[in-house]
């Protein structure tokens, strides 16, 4: 905080003009509020958009055009059709009638929780799986008399929600926030985009993967103490016949949202994402699936703002060329390779990810990265998704990302009681991510 208000005054140092200093300062102080989090992440990014253009460094104008954009919209389409997936039951309906599928034995079951969460996250937001996943699990745990603190298969149950929803969420646009907000700063500071096809065809073989993966880290780590799981069997299958049989306005959701995901896949370069998403959104109601009131709680309106504030900022930087000034004092006249600078980029990520928000990582590191752009050859593309996909593997603390939070707030299990298997399962994960980048992705890019 401190350094940043000196940043702001002092006279720019050679090669920075004194708009770029004035944004190195209020980046420095916006980054220490978003990794301390002395006030919400949202309330930041309205301070940035004050500060940028009180201080002259962008136009007023411009600095409040940015609640307007496209990812802004995106992502309000986006909780508004997970909310009528949710409202309506369809997505419970989907996930219980999975896991009736995964009932035959406790390894059978801890996977099928895990593969639900996974699959469910490519097309919902992952905090929104978890919320959805949590009830059912917390009920098949009691169903089975597990107790909190010593039933191995109950940390088992509650991390393969935690770690499903988060490993899923890194396949499509769909599982977060941060996905769309490091897109979208892209598209202001290059002009350039990633296509809701191609972040899918290179992030989902990393999310199957990494699925698998985490199995056998449950398996390996939390031995079942029960062999017999028909209470539980017997709960799924009771909690889906009181679903009934499946109501039109399931069958109205289930359908707009294949015709949602078919347009984002084949028209989404041509139409933009966040018009589908929007007339996806507005669809919802014109066809009587849900009332706003219905709706209202699940738009999560502080990323909204976030995204408003990050977006500017990461814009101010890239103008006044700040971000390429500190990649200059950084690696001055050294240029290393793009995979020696994702292993580096991906490792922040991989760590700031565990501390803060995963969004707050890639509002930080993204457009620090840009920075290297034009001195070391590597493609912008490259570094969204190489700083994105290993900010969205938070598997180790509540704090990284909601999935861990909702799972943590079971009871069953201690922070201490799963670090071994938490940290191996993100060492583990970020050596994947590698291997992906270095011999499939000069495959598919």
């Amino acid at each position: 905080m401190i350094l940043g208000l000196v940043l702001i005054f002092l006279p720019p140092p050679s090669g920075l003009s004194e708009p770029g200093i004035k944004c190195l300062g209020v980046a420095t102080i916006c980054v220490t509020l978003w990794i301390f989090a002395p006030i919400p992440l949202a309330v930041t990014s309205l301070a940035a958009i004050i500060l940028l253009p009180a201080l002259e460094i962008l136009d007023k104008r411009l600095v409040f055009s940015f609640f307007g954009n496209s990812a802004v919209f995106f992502l309000l389409g986006v909780f508004i059709i997970a909310g009528a997936m949710m409202h309506t039951g369809l997505s419970k309906r989907i996930a219980l009638f999975f896991l009736t599928r995964f009932d035959k034995s406790p390894q059978f079951l801890i996977f099928g929780i895990l593969l639900a969460s996974s699959m469910l996250s490519l097309f919902m937001p992952e905090h929104a799986v978890a919320a959805m996943m949590f009830p059912v699990v917390m009920e098949i745990a009691r169903s089975l008399r597990l107790e909190k603190g010593k039933s191995p298969l109950a940390v088992a149950l509650f991390l393969a929600l935690a770690w499903g929803a988060v490993i899923g969420g890194i396949g499509t646009f769909l599982g977060g926030a941060r996905v769309p907000l490091a897109v979208e700063l892209l598209k202001e500071t290059f002009n350039r985009d990633i296509s809701f096809t191609s972040w899918a065809i290179a992030a989902t073989p990393i999310a199957v993967f990494l699925t698998l993966i985490a199995f056998s880290i449950l398996s390996w780590h939390f031995k079942p103490e029960i062999k017999n799981i028909t209470p539980a069997r017997r709960l799924l299958q009771q909690e889906l016949g009181r679903m009934g049989t499946i109501s039109r306005n399931e069958i109205k959701m289930g359908l707009l949202l294949v015709v949602t995901i078919f347009f984002w896949i084949f028209g989404g370069h041509r139409m933009g994402l966040a018009v589908i998403s929007l007339a996806a959104a507005i669809m919802v109601f014109l066809l009587n699936i849900v009332e706003w009131v219905d709706i209202i709680d699940y738009v999560n309106w502080g990323v909204i703002i976030m995204y408003g504030g990050a977006i500017a900022l990461g814009k101010a930087l890239a103008e006044t060329k700040a971000i390429e000034w500190v990649a200059d004092q950084i690696l001055g006249t050294s240029v290393i390779s793009p995979f020696l600078m994702i292993l580096t980029l991906s490792a922040l990520a991989k760590v700031l990810t565990e501390l803060i928000s995963n969004v707050a990582a890639v509002v930080i590191l993204v457009p620090f990265s840009f920075g290297f752009v034009a001195t070391h050859a590597v493609s912008p593309e490259l570094l969204v998704l190489g700083i994105t996909i290993p900010a969205g593997l938070a598997f180790c603390l509540p704090v990284g990302t909601p999935p861990n939070a909702i799972a943590y707030a079971s009871g069953y299990f201690t922070i201490r009681s799963i670090l071994k298997s938490t940290l191996l399962l993100s060492v583990i994960s970020w050596a994947v991510f590698l291997l992906f980048v270095k011999f499939y992705w000069p495959l598919i890019m």
